[in-house]
């Protein structure tokens, strides 16, 4: 049976919107066929999934179609592959990259709504052309002398591989594109920071002026973890005392770097025809950043400003359409490096890089990225570490061996509960690993305390997700005589900021505690982490939205460490439990990690890679 929109919409298979849209290109294009309003719909629905279009292909080969709930809705779904095309192909409402449609179709079979083409077309040629620009050559002594200043011995690591974090740096000061990829405890910002010590030299070198150097993220969190993190790696630096000084420590979000007009997340005073007043930009936490956001940053970044792009391009993708990072530097593919710049590497830094027979002989895109392995977090025996490399590759066996080993003391799996929930066993890690903070009394210790536990969950509804799972660790307490459940503001409560506000510098994710008033009775306020270890204090009534967050979603721990982690994965198969997913948790910890889970959920999520239709890879790849 082929479906229509009208049966995915009585499964609850499309949403109001992918109808309504359906039907309005209907009108506008006078199309009445079944299978382009079905197209049309299914890409809507796509984009809200997080991919960039509807690969039609990859759709067909789906020899069954199940809703959310698991339940047959239909075998063999859909249209043939090759009338489907034709019809969408001899449609008004479908174009090819010239013509002035709503939905564009390419030669690969992926229908796109014209507006994600043209941002994936845009970014693709601008990445192109950054890598093939390379910047004025340096003085070779002068540059290898202070790649050793910065870069001294190997860096903890073994001498089995390159020193990629000095390659990085080699890198980002000789082309206009640099693309760092790495795991947590890889050393990420500790390199950035080392960049642009390097970049700063170099301009003093030559005799140039400073380059103004302009630091975001995706989010508010994400931006001001990294102004803290450079601001505490740049005093430990090998250089200048004037080149420290240099280093600048205030980090935007995107959206207010690229200056959001009246408070649109489509419309923004800087593009390509209006770029940003800045020499250099560095965008940390990359794989949290979608299509659209990173189409309109890369275009407002001026031609002759080199972007450095940094990431952990295994993480869970962006929230809203686009695995960027991931395609960005092919993910998954073996890496290998043309000739000129494998010798350029080897005269300037003595390191041997992976290289073909066939690896093309010119510069490109190949050539601009660098993958950190060597982890400075995670001793060479710990379970961890062990664990994320086998989920990151896949490999089943491994993992759940890992997990059920007494060998690995950092490594635990608890069966699930019927029903869902917490069961007895992380009832008691809960009262351990929150009971530390609710006892300390000095606020600043108190935040601090509270980042040493956090229970993350891959829904936000159900048995198992972040709601349900905070109120039964509410109650957890309460019965443990830790908290007292008097009202919202209960003495204790941790809570997480849901949205940006710039007037508080306040900002999606930042956690904070509710307190006792110390200089009103009976009143509360919340402390919040401020600058230099100090604390804010903010009164209850003043927070933007927030939620209770001893337990919160993956998604959102994306970026934030804590001591010790539990994972909490669902009785069922789901679509969002993945391999990306279970990687992202795992390595949110650095001292322990516990899984409930059954060992075919774990073994689930592994084989489960999230695989966004795009067609940014092939434009930048083939």
């Amino acid at each position: 049976m082929t479906v229509t929109i009208d049966t995915l919409n009585a499964r609850g298979l499309l949403t109001r919107l992918d109808i309504h849209f359906a039907r309005a290109m209907a009108r506008i294009g006078a199309e009445a066929r079944d299978e382009v309003l079905l197209a049309a719909a299914l890409t809507s629905q796509q984009v809200a999934s997080g991919h960039i279009c509807l690969d039609l292909a990859r759709l067909v080969a789906t020899p069954a179609l199940h809703d959310e709930e698991g339940q047959l809705v239909a075998e063999h779904p859909w249209p043939a592959l090759a009338p489907w095309l034709e019809a969408l192909r001899s449609s008004p409402l479908v174009g090819a990259s010239a013509a002035d449609t709503p939905l564009v179709l390419d030669a690969a079979g992926r229908l796109y709504l014209r507006r994600y083409w043209e941002h994936e077309a845009q970014l693709a040629q601008t990445l192109r052309a950054r890598a093939q620009q390379v910047e004025a050559p340096l003085d070779a002594a002068w540059l290898r002398a202070a790649l050793d200043r910065l870069f001294p011995g190997n860096g903890g690591r073994d001498g089995s591989e390159p020193d990629w974090q000095r390659i990085a740096a080699l890198l980002a000061v000789q082309r206009r594109l640099c693309v760092i990829s790495g795991g947590p405890g890889t050393g990420k910002t500790f390199t950035v920071v080392k960049i642009l010590a390097l970049l700063l030299e170099a301009a003093m070198q030559t005799g140039g002026r400073l380059p103004r150097i302009t630091l975001v993220a995706p989010t508010g969190k994400a931006a001001a973890r990294l102004a803290e993190s450079i601001r505490k790696a740049k005093s430990t630096l090998a250089c200048t005392a004037s080149v420290r000084a240099a280093i600048p420590e205030n980090a935007a979000t995107i959206h207010r770097c690229l200056g959001s007009v009246a408070g649109s997340s489509t419309n923004f005073r800087h593009h390509a025809g209006n770029p940003l007043v800045t020499d250099v930009v560095l965008v940390d936490e990359a794989s949290m950043v979608d299509l659209a956001l990173m189409s309109r940053l890369v275009a407002a970044v001026p031609p002759g400003a080199p972007l450095i792009l940094l990431g952990d391009q295994d993480q869970l993708a962006s929230v809203e359409a686009g695995a960027v990072l991931g395609d960005i530097c092919n993910a998954g593919a073996p890496r290998s490096y043309s000739h000129e710049w494998v010798r350029h590497v080897a005269q300037l830094s003595g390191d041997r890089l992976p290289e073909s027979a066939d690896a093309p002989p010119t510069t490109g895109i190949w050539d601009c990225i660098v993958q950190l392995t060597h982890s400075y977090r995670y001793g060479a025996h710990s379970g961890i570490s062990k664990l994320a490399r086998a989920i990151n590759g896949g490999n089943v066996d491994e993992a759940l061996a890992l997990l059920e080993s007494d060998e690995f003391p950092d490594l635990a799996r608890l069966e699930p509960v019927p029903g869902g929930g917490l069961g007895p066993a992380l009832r008691r890690a809960a009262l351990r690993g929150f009971g530390g903070y609710l006892k300390t009394a000095e606020p600043l210790a108190q935040l601090c305390a509270l980042e040493q536990f956090r229970i993350l969950c891959a829904h936000r509804r159900g048995p198992t997700g972040v709601e349900d799972v905070n109120q039964q660790i509410e109650q957890a307490l309460a019965d443990a005589d830790l908290i007292r459940l008097t009202s919202d503001t209960y003495v204790g409560r941790p809570v997480m900021v849901t949205r940006n506000d710039y007037q508080l510098e306040l900002f999606n994710g930042d956690v904070g505690i509710v307190a006792e008033d110390p200089e009103r009775s009976g009143g509360r306020v919340v402390l919040f982490h401020g600058s230099e270890d100090s604390v804010r204090r903010l009164s209850p009534s003043r927070l933007p939205p927030h939620e209770t967050v001893y337990a919160m979603s993956v998604h959102k721990s994306q970026g934030s460490e804590f001591d010790e982690v539990a994972v909490v994965l669902p009785e069922q198969a789901s679509p969002v439990l993945s391999r990306e997913l279970l990687y992202t948790a795992v390595t949110r910890a650095r001292d322990r990690v516990t899984i409930q889970g059954t060992g075919a959920m774990i073994a689930h999520a592994i084989a489960h890679r999230v695989e966004r239709a795009s067609g940014l890879r092939d434009r930048l790849w083939t």
